[in-house]
């Protein structure tokens, strides 16, 4: 399966949105990504130089990409249009949403090299660690990408967990989006509420 059927496929088997979809295509004009989720940044040819201070936050969560640095993704749209996200399972919600666009490169955070802020790699070059013990971003069955193999291999002996390539890990993010979907809504609802409380008391 090549990387454009594979996307078909993803957002077939996607949290629900073919039925969204056809709602929003009934209701606008013609096809396309509704404007509220186009990328906000210039289009930008070299968007993965200085990533982080070109896309601080994540569209999708509004989480600080340098705190995760690690597990940031950059999607790089065939128009030079960025997302520059915190984790798997944001891209997935802008390859979603982005549908019209085709991507012409995705990076993520290789947690195979050392630093305080970890470098980017094509994610084509990285292998997946997925459903092992380290804690994962937005999600509950973590996907830590590394730009080698053999470092990979290592964090999955210390660590268990399957590994696989991009196209298998954005796989098994949609498969999961449901259920973290469910227990983000749950946390933030939960702190949101004890936020409350504290202001009243």
């Amino acid at each position: 399966m090549d990387r454009r059927d594979l996307f078909k496929f993803s957002l077939a088997a996607g949290v629900g949105l073919v039925a969204a979809n056809s709602h929003a295509q009934q209701a606008c004009p013609a096809d396309g990504t509704p404007a509220q989720f186009i990328p906000k940044k210039p289009a930008d040819a070299k968007a993965n130089e200085n990533d982080i201070e070109k896309y601080p936050k994540c569209p999708y969560c509004g989480m600080d990409r340098k705190q995760y640095h690690h597990s940031r993704m950059l999607v790089q749209y065939s128009d030079d249009l960025a997302d520059g996200t915190c984790s798997l399972h944001c891209t997935a919600i802008s390859l979603a949403l982005n549908v019209d666009r085709e991507p012409k490169v995705l990076w993520v955070g290789d947690n195979a090299a050392a630093g305080e802020v970890k470098p980017l790699v094509e994610v084509d070059k990285a292998t997946f660690l997925v459903g092992s013990k380290l804690p994962g971003v937005m999600t509950a069955n973590s996907k830590v990408a590394y730009g080698t193999e053999a470092a990979a291999k290592a964090a999955q002996a210390a660590n268990g967990g399957e590994l696989v390539k991009f196209d298998q890990a954005l796989l098994v993010a949609y498969t999961d989006m449901s259920k973290d979907v469910s227990r983000i809504r749950k946390n933030r609802a939960e702190r949101r509420k004890k936020m409350m409380e504290q202001q009243k008391g």
